[in-house]
């Protein structure tokens, strides 16, 4: 028995090793921009939130996080309907954080700084009225409302919004200081079970870990639910929808109307854009029938 102590170690650690270096799911899901060096490392050289071409751009769009799976189309369809655009950079960041952007003027993510203007900047109807004063110009261009996204199978057997407050149920949350999603949820909990269960999830569970609170929700929650860190992540209904499209193994629980909220996203063109042509011509193509079909594909409503 001796002699099989330190191979079972061995085992034991390697396969610990194999799990903690587990990338199979990280980001970027979007298909990159081909390059001559493609150089993509998971974990360590990755930065899924930025797009395109960051020197010399002919137009730059800030938008809210969540609509990160629509940005392939999105921009291949802008391009080709408007061929004199063909160098575009995009953030898909919280819309707090790119507001702080706004207002600051730069961004570092890792080592890069990032000192780029936006041209037009995509958030919730709350947060784009609060700022209507930076802009000569905004559209509603598309709805969504709030789902929850569980592993496949559905382990904790998570049926609605109070069963996040079970004491068991690893919650992951987006953190409502910078997630305008976040101060939505706590909306649809106060629907579902009054200020008792947002108290319970928000606070009680916080304190005790239970709940975790994302930077970054769009990507932190599929992946804490993809390496099975959490039990279930309240998301945009849309979030969950591209995460099934893709082949990931999670699944979508609906939430009935009465305990769910409606998000309606804004566009802003920013009074300030270097590219006032760009941006007023990115206006009117998000409000085109191309766009609504782009966006009713991956779950949005129209």
């Amino acid at each position: 028995m001796k002699r099989l102590f330190f191979p079972v170690l061995l085992l034991a650690a390697l396969t610990h090793s194999a799990y903690a270096q587990d990338h199979r799911f990280d980001p970027p899901w979007n298909k990159p921009p081909e390059s001559k060096v493609m150089f993509t490392v998971p974990g360590v050289d990755n930065v899924p939130d930025l797009y395109g071409d960051i020197n010399d751009p002919q137009l730059v769009v800030f938008f809210a996080g969540n609509q990160f799976m629509c940005i392939d189309e999105l921009l291949d369809a802008f391009k080709q309907q408007y061929p004199a655009y063909q160098r575009v950079f995009a953030e898909t960041l919280p819309p707090g954080i790119l507001a702080q952007q706004i207002a600051g003027g730069t961004l570092t993510l890792g080592n890069m700084r990032i000192t780029l203007k936006p041209d037009v900047y995509t958030a919730g109807k709350t947060r784009i009225t609060a700022m209507a004063d930076r802009f000569t110009r905004t559209e509603v261009y598309a709805y969504n409302k709030l789902a929850l996204m569980v592993p496949k199978g559905n382990p904790a057997k998570v049926n609605n919004l109070r069963d996040l407050a079970k004491p068991g149920v690893r919650v992951a949350m987006p953190n409502p200081a910078w997630e305008g999603i976040g101060k939505r949820i706590e909306e649809a909990y106060v629907k579902a079970g009054g200020e008792e269960l947002k108290h319970q999830i928000m606070d009680t569970k916080v304190k005790d870990s239970t709940t975790f609170l994302t930077q970054i929700h769009h990507r932190q929650s599929p992946m804490r639910i993809l390496y099975r860190q959490s039990d279930a992540a309240p998301v945009w209904y849309s979030e969950a929808w591209y995460q099934q499209m893709i082949g990931h193994p999670v699944s979508l629980v609906t939430i009935p109307d009465k305990h769910n909220i409606t998000a309606t996203y804004m566009a802003g063109q920013l009074k300030n854009a270097p590219h006032q042509q760009a941006a007023a011509d990115f206006m009117d193509f998000l409000v085109s029938d191309k766009v609504k079909a782009i966006y009713r594909k991956y779950g949005f409503d129209i």
